[in-house]
């Protein structure tokens, strides 16, 4: 009998597990398009450097032609290593370099082509550039990526069938001999409609060539297939923006999905293609000295953050060494500001106490709301699966003053939530008042709004594509930072395509070169090629420039200084568009103005 009821007893606890186990809900089926691996280790990277670094700047220009000699280049005190130190001390956690740009010119000595480190005055042409960074991330534990334009305006192949293959064999030799790329960086510039040679790139070829050498790494293109870009130079990433794209009948450069699209992403996009937000501490992206003063003031850079990895994309930040080959000490100083800034602004987490959820999966602990505070990306909150509305309510041990809330979906179930807002119990009256409200979360949502003090909080959920999946709450008080964007205040002139702009100096002025302001925005229709031309009596004109380029205004649409080979004296000057960055039959001019 003993021997039975031992049994029994194990039988009964048998049971009761496997009864347990059974009423134990599964966890929710993934959603939609879903991230690799490596797009999930690279989202949570958030913020890393870019370094444009080449002929341009030594020639103040910002695409070179190919045609320059190759001896401009010639830094003096060249530090890769003051540069990982950098990146890594302003909370970066990679460096991409523009290894190749469209001048052609190659920061390697590389065996398929004649413009090149080798062919340079740098280190009697015995240096490589890409060694001595390699070697100076893996010293500081950053992660290293590689640009390569697909576009040279000095390889004698460009143009012709033979081009593809030297391009692949390009991006074998870099990807093969410097160790790990974590990111390969495409852009789809070419020579069509500047006057230059055509090129049919074989996207097909050169993706092969990555993941043939770097199967992790993470391919940006405007449809990537890794990252896309998100559309703008500007550092904004959209209010609403998916991680899917639909990317069939699209390829890099003009046959690209259109701005908006890249802005926000496709709300059932076809593929996984995350944001990635690339811009410049400086107005332009190679290093001038008459941008020492025009660094980004902490309060933009702040203002960035919020709206790239605080709107659910990586922030790549544009620090381009000097002409000695060095950080700027004015780009470093205010690194070190903004990294401080993210410090002061994310110190305390206030979330703190107790939250309750409208609907918990299966009422199992494993999907509980108190995994939300938990601080395991891998624990979540979720919902039955029919279950697509939602609220959260947040009872804080006590009041507290807050202006942040941050949020984030587990992505690698796919993103869900489409709509949601935000309510605060008024301490006084025990109402509840509207806060925010905001669309998509991703892998990462801050919200900003002014200020509230009190001890509950409440997040709707209002619309999710799926049962929603959150896997993080936090809440900050945080200093706030007024952005005055002086260009975003100046007067806007709009003005018929084929009518050139004519300015009177008021008497004859000795210049030595002019600038053309064009309106802040990408879709703006501003001037892209051009004719310019000088006059003492507005009846005589000479033509300095004839059928130039504003080079990258599309996607940077900044002031544009263009000097002249020697000075000149004019009383009048005018500008004759030519091209516009889009179609419309009037163009946009801020200002026009002479360099003296």
């Amino acid at each position: 009998m003993k021997n039975c009821y031992i049994n029994l007893s194990m039988f009964l606890l048998v049971g009761s597990f496997l009864f347990s186990c059974k009423n134990e809900p599964s966890p929710p089926t993934p959603y939609g398009a879903l991230p690799t691996e490596s797009q999930l280790a690279w989202q949570k990277m958030e913020y890393y450097m870019f370094i444009h670094f080449g002929p341009n700047t030594f020639t103040n220009v910002e695409w070179g032609d190919g045609k320059e000699d190759p001896k401009v280049f010639n830094p003096t005190e060249v530090d890769c290593r003051q540069w990982a130190a950098t990146a890594k001390a302003a909370g970066m956690k990679a460096i991409i370099i523009t290894a190749k740009h469209h001048d052609g010119f190659c920061l390697w000595p590389s065996n398929y082509s004649t413009h090149t480190v080798r062919e340079s005055l740098w280190k009697d042409g015995k240096g490589d550039l890409l060694k001595e960074l390699s070697d100076a991330c893996k010293e500081y534990g950053l992660k290293f990526g590689v640009y390569l334009s697909p576009w040279d305006q000095n390889h004698p192949d460009y143009g012709t069938p033979a081009y593809n293959q030297t391009f692949a064999n390009t991006l074998t030799e870099v990807l093969s001999n410097y160790g790990e790329v974590f990111e390969q960086w495409f852009d789809g510039a070419n020579g069509e409609g500047h006057g230059g040679k055509k090129q049919e790139y074989n996207w097909d070829l050169f993706h092969q060539v990555v993941y043939k050498h770097q199967p992790q790494a993470i391919i940006f293109s405007d449809i990537g297939p890794g990252c896309r870009w998100m559309g703008n130079e500007k550092g904004i990433g959209g209010e609403t923006n998916w991680s899917r794209l639909n990317v069939t009948g699209f390829e890099p450069g003009k046959n690209s999905p259109p701005v908006d699209t890249l802005n926000s992403g496709n709300i059932y996009g076809e593929k996984w293609v995350p944001a990635e937000v690339d811009v410049s501490i400086r107005p332009g992206w190679f290093y001038s000295p008459t941008t020492d003063d025009k660094v980004k003031t902490l309060e933009h850079l702040m203002e960035i953050y919020y709206t790239s990895v605080g709107r659910n994309a990586n922030l790549l930040l544009n620090v381009p060494p000097d002409r000695r080959g060095r950080i700027h000490p004015t780009d470093s100083t205010r690194l070190m500001e903004f990294k401080e800034a993210r410090e002061k602004a994310f110190k305390e987490n206030l979330a703190k106490g107790k939250v309750f959820a409208s609907s918990v999966r299966g009422n199992s602990k494993t999907y509980s709301p108190d995994n939300l505070f938990d601080g395991n990306y891998d624990t979540y909150w979720a919902t039955d699966d029919k279950v697509t509305t939602a609220s959260l309510e947040v009872e804080l041990t006590e009041p507290q003053l807050f202006n942040r809330l941050l949020l984030q979906e587990y992505i690698p179930l796919g993103q869900r939530i489409a709509e949601f807002n935000v309510e605060y119990q008024d301490q006084q009256t025990g109402n509840w008042l509207p806060l925010t409200k905001a669309t998509t979360i991703g892998y990462k949502r801050i919200l900003c709004f002014p200020a509230v003090r009190t001890n509950k909080l409440r997040i709707n959920i209002t619309h999710s594509l799926a049962c929603p999946v959150i896997n993080n709450l936090e809440i900050y008080q945080a200093p706030d930072y007024s952005l005055d964007n002086e260009e975003n205040r100046k007067t806007v002139q709009t003005l018929p395509f084929k009518e050139a702009f004519v300015v009177n100096l008021g008497e004859e002025t000795n210049i030595k070169g002019f600038f053309y302001v064009p309106e802040n925005k990408v879709e703006a229709a501003n001037i892209a090629r051009y004719n310019f031309y000088i006059s003492n009596d507005n009846k005589n004109w000479r033509r300095l420039k004839a059928n130039d380029l504003f080079n990258n205004i599309r996607n940077n649409p900044i002031r544009q200084d263009v000097l002249f080979d020697d000075n000149v004296k004019a009383q009048f000057i005018k500008i004759e568009p030519l091209e516009l960055t889009n179609e419309s039959e009037n163009y946009s001019l801020v200002e026009l103005g002479v360099i003296k």
